[in-house]
């Protein structure tokens, strides 16, 4: 297995835990403190205060509205189910959400929403492996491994300007 190194970046969400391989730079794991399901701090491999320049630099610029994209090398560890369901999260566009049935949907069988929503609560690459886009069939916000106040966040830096102006509250 390839060695992994982390770091830790400031955000307006507090502290993450940016976590990639070592010979390859390829990001493996993003993660907020107290996040549900982080691996134990032996399982990051050594903290480092190198490298991760284009995650902190491309996180930056999301955060500031700048970015809606990311463009990184990723390289996040899940069984083939999962992989494919984070393949998926990947190309919900900025600003945009799903439901657990559509990505099911997505995936040829509608009776897969629940196991679509335990692999998106293991995404090991919050933020920018996009599973805060994912909602429930009623638009309503449901479990996020950062917290709901986090994933609300998320989803409110992304919300289209005329939707945020339409508002009352």
């Amino acid at each position: 297995m390839t060695a992994l190194v982390h770091t830790v970046i400031d955000s307006p969400l507090g502290p993450l835990t940016a976590v990639a391989e070592e010979e390859s730079g390829a990001l493996t794991g993003l993660y907020f403190a107290r996040h549900l399901r982080m691996p134990p701090p032996e399982a990051l491999g050594p903290r480092v205060s190198t490298g991760f320049v284009a995650v902190r630099g491309q996180l930056a610029e999301y955060f500031s509205g700048e970015r809606t994209r990311f463009d990184l090398p990723l390289a996040p560890r899940g069984n083939a189910f999962q992989l494919k369901v984070w393949r998926l999260l990947e190309r919900i566009p900025y600003g945009q959400r799903r439901s657990y049935g559509q990505l099911a949907r997505e995936l040829g069988d509608v009776s897969l929403a629940q196991a679509v929503g335990s692999a998106n609560a293991r995404n090991p690459i919050s933020v920018i492996v996009p599973c805060h886009r994912v909602v429930g069939a009623d638009g309503s916000l449901t479990g996020y491994a950062g917290g709901l106040a986090r994933k609300r966040f998320l989803l409110e830096l992304e919300e289209p300007a005329a939707d945020r102006a339409a508002r009352l509250f």
